[in-house]
């Protein structure tokens, strides 16, 4: 004979209804993840093409400072990537006009690359190629190393910081948007236009007291917190977090696999409920796929295109990077890749570059 309950007399439910659910039994995976172990691998690759860039973009300028008098390196035109305002510039001027600029275009180019990675894989341009991305996720590992645990800001706090990188996504756009497309080739062909790249090394080369400081205070709180310039300062990041939110790719937790263990909602980068949503949909979700990496159960956690297609991590790591590779073949293909500016006007300006003000 079934017993029930007092407290359920006159509810129709069983004494049996009321106690909890059985723990679900844990089926695990057949074979090892090894996203984690592809990130790494494309990080590093994009980490090091950087540098490469950056070196060569060195010595280019370097020849000019000095006159032509040492060894000429030509420009590498991806330094242009390190140039998300003259990226959007150039991007509305193509809109207005039909007509890819002459300077400046790689930016351009490379913006819409990242674009459509961040759309069709969620914001994964941050987790798998921007290379202050890599450098953040490798400051807060070795917190996280070193301390066993990162700070977690509380909401009240997160969230207004959180509104901060769309804020100054926002006064960007607002620029851009503000300049007709006759005001953006104006300012591309002024002398601080024309090398700009130049003004953004010099930066680097060159960093004031000021500016030392507020680096200093982002490394260190970058080993603290968990991707703390991506998370709450930068506008690049929010635009293709933005861009991301109507991407056909998402994290979809299946919940009669799912064991509850909320391993994935520890672990995730961007302090997302994994754990406890369906699909992630949120503009803070990078892709990075460290929530699969880390399920225990077979098939509880998957990265989708749609709602059934299963998206292996080999094909999702061979198309962001085919996609990359595509768009800047493109580019260099039509002759749209690097900036038509003579070496006579570097000569004349770069030795001069700290006196140029922005117009």
């Amino acid at each position: 004979m079934n017993s029930v309950c007092e407290d359920c007399v006159g509810t129709g439910k069983s004494a049996k209804s009321t106690l909890p659910h059985p723990r679900k039994r844990l089926v695990r995976r057949i074979t090892p993840d090894s996203s984690q172990q592809l990130r790494r691998l494309v990080q590093v690759l994009f980490l090091l093409l950087n540098l490469w860039i950056g070196v060569e973009f060195y010595l280019f300028v370097r020849y000019f400072e000095n006159g032509g008098a040492a060894k000429y390196v030509p420009r590498p035109a991806g330094v242009e990537g390190w140039l998300p305002i003259a990226a959007l510039m150039n991007l509305k001027y193509v809109l207005f006009t039909g007509r890819v600029p002459p300077l400046h275009p790689a930016a351009m180019f490379l913006l819409i690359a990242f674009l459509a990675i961040s759309w069709l894989f969620r914001k994964s341009f941050c987790s798998w190629l921007c290379p202050v991305g890599t450098l953040c996720e490798a400051l807060w590992k070795m917190g996280q190393r070193m301390w066993g645990w990162n700070l977690t800001l509380h909401r009240w706090v997160d969230l207004p910081l959180r509104s901060l990188k769309y804020i100054l996504l926002g006064l960007f756009a607002y620029a851009v948007a503000s300049l007709s497309a006759p005001a953006i080739l104006d300012f591309m062909q002024s002398p601080y236009g024309l090398i700009a790249d130049v003004k953004m090394l010099n930066f680097f080369r060159h960093l004031g007291t000021t500016a030392t400081w507020v680096l200093a205070f982002l490394v260190i709180a970058s080993v603290f917190i968990k991707n703390f310039w991506c998370r709450y300062l930068c506008p690049y990041g929010a635009l293709m977090g933005i861009t991301a939110l109507s991407s056909p790719s998402s994290v979809r937790r299946d919940p009669e696999v799912c064991v509850d263990c909320a391993k994935c909602m520890r672990v995730c980068p961007s302090l997302l409920p994994v754990d406890k949503l369906l699909v992630v949909r949120s503009a803070e979700c990078t892709g990075c796929l460290e929530c699969v990496a880390v399920c225990p159960a077979q098939g509880a956690l998957q990265m989708k295109l749609g709602k059934k297609r299963g998206l292996p991590v080999w094909a999702m790591s061979a198309a962001i990077c085919l996609l990359f590779l595509a768009i800047v073949g493109y580019a260099k293909w039509t002759g749209h890749w690097q900036s038509v500016i003579p070496d006579r006007v570097y000569l004349d300006l770069v030795p001069r570059a700290h006196e140029l003000a922005h117009p």
